[in-house]
């Protein structure tokens, strides 16, 4: 499949790295250019391209960019084809980006970034850490193998992303349409919370958006309560003891 990632940060440099791993013809682009893609990204066969190049020809455009500047990407993407897969992974925090009216009053993130962007758009690798997408990837069927939920209004789109998800070593779960995609954005019981795919569909049908945005604003104070560079387990387990 010809995909390109859009951002070469921590999650996206490493969905580059998989998917090319897993055999895909691999593009990442940057707003900083070509070269701000980190040499590691490009080790397994993933190529380095402008920004103003890299959407064109593409089965799946992937966005690992800061939450809520998907619209500057608009004019862009304007004439890229109606089949062409976008896979969304970002999140919205508030004390990160600073407010977005539209969503704290209960618009979907996921949503919100589709109408920036001007097309529909697929969530999906949002609800792991990059800890946990870098190094806890495992091949179908290995037990106790980590579950990341993909929600999309395109059953077309949704199987594509599903693919992908599997890809990078994790099981693909349909959490349903966009519009129910809250239920895996922070900080709810499925957010960061490395759980199986027979553990995902009872935490997500258990996120509650009062209590969850709670959590999720509390996320700083709970950090730092953990110390300096706390480990990806460190992180998902207090992620889990919000919730018990």
């Amino acid at each position: 499949m010809k995909i390109t990632v859009v951002g070469a940060g921590a999650i996206g440099g490493n969905l580059a790295a998989k998917l090319s791993t897993a055999g895909h013809d691999v593009q990442v682009a940057d707003a900083r250019g070509p070269e701000a893609v980190a040499p590691e990204v490009l080790q397994t066969g993933a190529r380095a391209v402008d920004l103003d190049d890299s959407v064109q020809g593409r089965d799946a455009i992937i966005l690992a960019i800061p939450f809520g500047v998907q619209g500057q990407l608009a004019d862009l993407f304007a004439s890229v084809p109606a089949e062409t897969v976008v896979i969304d992974t970002s999140n919205y925090y508030p004390f990160m980006s600073g407010q977005i009216e539209a969503v704290d009053d209960g618009k979907v993130e996921s949503v919100y970034a589709s109408e920036l962007l001007g097309r529909p758009v697929t969530k999906a690798w949002n609800a792991a850490l990059a800890g946990t997408q870098a190094t806890k990837g495992v091949p179908a069927g290995t037990p106790g193998r980590i579950a990341i939920p993909v929600a999309s209004d395109s059953d077309e789109a949704r199987t594509v992303a599903m693919q992908l998800v599997d890809d990078t070593g994790f099981d693909p779960y349909d959490a349903g349409v966009l519009a129910d995609s809250w239920r895996q954005q922070p900080m709810g019981p499925a957010y960061c919370t490395e759980l199986t795919l027979d553990e995902l569909p009872a935490a997500l049908a258990a996120a509650d958006p009062v209590k969850d945005h709670a959590v999720r604003n509390s996320m700083p104070e709970r950090i730092a309560a953990l110390g300096a560079n706390p480990t990806v387990d460190e992180v998902v387990e207090m992620n889990r003891a919000a919730h018990r």
